[in-house]
């Protein structure tokens, strides 16, 4: 097996967001429609003074601003015959040191001095490439004064001048600073994909790995990929040579799979006291009383979608034998039931953080599920009325 790849700065290791970060439109994942304007806007000479990348963190808007500044000085280089950007260039482009791509965090230089400055600078030709680009990350935390200093430059810049601003607050920038960049928002990552991208980068890094731990992950990492990628780096570092469910559940706390599908099980058939010791062995394992129940709406959501899309199961974003138990569970089970169940399982969850009484709420909720079926109807349920328990007569009401 090779050995995994290190970094040749000074010998250190370089975590995995860093040693996989995207470095061409090609490597970007998830994010093809807005590679492709991109590339597009630089090919037919296309390219605004200003841009807006809007998203949630990790989904690649930094990356693909380091990127554009690149693509953009090579495609300057080439339409005035130079020669291309050196190695050493473009490492400093991508590290966010280059003296012509200049990155700067809203958060860190978010006054007016700061912008003041960067006007300043902005009038200064670039020193060996063809634009001064100025990506400015969390844009959003920049002073009201510091906004207000840009904006007559951002109007009208230098013709060398460009402007990348990212955010994850878009609503926070104002409308005078939108108006005046083309704004592009970038879409949470899915689970497939995420986990496609983790899979390879563990076979660059000559790892075994189970077909269902990077999903695990990519399903963690909620739609970004940087997340993901810390969390398989602490997945590698205890795992060593293979990355399995066991590997996950003892490094990122995830719960026992058979005890979790014991506990759903106990749940489809009505069995409170099954349901009940799988929910205590979970919490005996070191799982809090609330997590228990959003695990629980988690599981219960793929029989859901099982129920509900009649076997197309491309939604589940789970291995096929994950999804053969889904539907081996779902038996017996309709869309209407599992909706009040997930529903439950929320409120329980949320009660459960401000009660004194949290293991009995846990309890509570888990037998009042295995119970659903055999005194009300689904539907009786979610209407917030109160079934009656088959063979028994409804008690007269009070006159």
């Amino acid at each position: 097996m090779s050995e995994p790849k290190q970094s040749s700065e000074r010998g250190a290791y370089q975590v995995l967001a860093r040693r996989y970060r995207s470095r061409s439109f090609e490597e970007l994942v998830g994010q093809e429609a807005i590679m492709r304007t991109l590339r597009n806007a630089i090919e037919h000479e296309r390219t605004a003074h200003a841009y807006l990348f809007c998203g949630t963190r990790g989904v690649g808007k930094t990356s693909t601003a380091r990127i554009f500044a690149h693509e953009l000085m090579v495609h300057g280089q080439q339409a005035l015959g130079e020669p291309q950007p050196s190695k050493e260039v473009v490492d400093a482009i991508f590290r966010g040191e280059d003296i012509d791509v200049v990155e700067i965090d809203g958060a860190s230089h978010n006054g007016v001095n700061e912008a003041r400055e960067l006007i300043s600078n902005s009038g200064i030709m670039p020193a060996r490439l063809p634009f001064k680009i100025y990506i400015i990350d969390e844009v959003h935390m920049l002073s009201t004064q510091a906004f207000n200093a840009l904006l007559k430059t951002m109007e009208e810049p230098p013709s060398h001048v460009k402007f990348i601003l990212c955010t994850t607050e878009p609503q926070k920038v104002p409308q005078t600073i939108q108006s005046r960049c083309q704004r592009f928002d970038f879409r949470t990552i899915s689970d497939r994909e995420i986990a496609d991208h983790l899979g390879s980068i563990l076979d660059s890094e000559g790892i075994t790995f189970d077909e269902a731990a990077p999903l695990e992950i990519a399903r963690l990492a909620d739609g970004s990929m940087r997340d993901g990628l810390t969390l398989l780096d602490r997945v590698v570092a205890a795992a060593g040579e293979r990355v399995d469910l066991r590997i996950l559940e003892d490094v990122l706390g995830l719960p026992d799979e058979t005890l979790v599908d014991g506990l759903v099980s106990g749940i489809a058939q009505g069995d409170g006291a099954a349901a009940l010791r799988a929910a205590g062995e979970l919490v005996g394992n070191g799982m809090s009383h609330s997590r228990v129940l959003d695990v629980l709406a988690e599981r219960l959501r793929r029989l859901l979608v099982v129920v509900t899309c009649e076997g197309d199961t491309d939604l589940l974003g789970v291995t096929d034998d994950a999804a053969e138990r889904a539907r081996t569970l779902a038996g017996g089970l309709d869309s209407a039931s599992l909706v009040h169940m997930i529903v439950a399982c929320d409120a329980g969850s949320r009660s459960i953080r401000s009660s004194a009484a949290s293991r009995a709420l846990l309890d509570a909720v888990v037998v009042r599920l295995c119970l659903l079926e055999r005194f009300a109807s689904a539907a009786t349920l979610l209407s917030g009325q109160s079934g009656t328990s088959p063979g028994k007569k409804e008690p007269a009401r009070m006159r």
